[in-house]
């Protein structure tokens, strides 16, 4: 293809490149020109497309060896977590304090950390399929909104060892809050989707109960 390609441009330029004829009209000139400029321009995007793929450290994997389905399969997963703030084993702890201004408004400025057990139901008695870690952030000076990085461990059937992440902005006295799903491991590798959440009950000095609705797209 290479010499097909040589022997086209060698000719198209000796064509271009002969002198033309008093009589022929400007118009002719100026079309051989713009075949002439494209033609130099498909011969560089060329040269720099084979320059640029060939890196040494790019490559096209074959999605089966990723053990990955060829269409996309979209979940619903319901779960529900139980924080403990307070007691000999809390769930839920503050590691950095809040800015002392904003210590009973916004919590701006504290940082904490959560591994709790999920749940299918709301009551803590009901069946495990999972933990929840992660770590959380007071990111508003004026309302109680907070960073949230969760990662949903699951533990049950196929998903046992497979993980959804969940990272974004948490408006908490909103009713149902938004929060994108970044990516996952296992069977929901290159997932990608939102989690919506809601507060079932919250006692600030003890203990709380939250629902987590994920929706996402994944290839096994």
């Amino acid at each position: 293809m290479e010499s097909k390609l040589s022997s086209c441009s060698s000719f198209s330029l000796h064509h271009l490149l002969t002198p033309l004829p008093q009589e022929q009209s400007s118009s002719t000139m100026a079309t051989q020109f713009l075949i002439l400029t494209l033609l130099i321009f498909y011969t560089t995007l060329t040269f720099t497309t084979a320059r640029d793929t060939n890196t040494g450290f790019v490559g096209s994997p074959d999605p089966k060896a990723l053990g990955l389905k060829e269409k996309l399969s979209f979940s619903h997963f319901r779960f529900y977590f139980h924080e403990r703030f307070a007691g000999s084993n809390p769930t839920s702890v503050f590691v950095v304090p809040p800015v002392p201004k904003y210590n009973s408004s916004t919590l701006f400025g504290a940082v904490g950390f959560m591994d709790t057990a999920l749940t299918v139901g709301p009551e803590p008695t009901s069946k495990v399929v999972g933990r929840i870690e992660g770590l959380v952030a007071g990111t508003s000076q004026r309302e109680f909104i907070l960073l949230v990085v969760l990662n949903f461990v699951l533990t049950e059937g196929k998903y046992n060892g497979s993980t959804i992440t969940v990272l974004g902005r948490n408006r908490v006295t909103q009713n149902i809050r938004e929060i994108p799903v970044i990516g996952g491991t296992g069977v929901f590798r290159f997932a990608t989707g939102y989690a919506e959440t809601n507060t079932i009950f919250l006692d600030p000095k003890t203990r709380s109960t939250i629902e987590y609705n994920i929706y996402v797209s994944h290839y096994c």
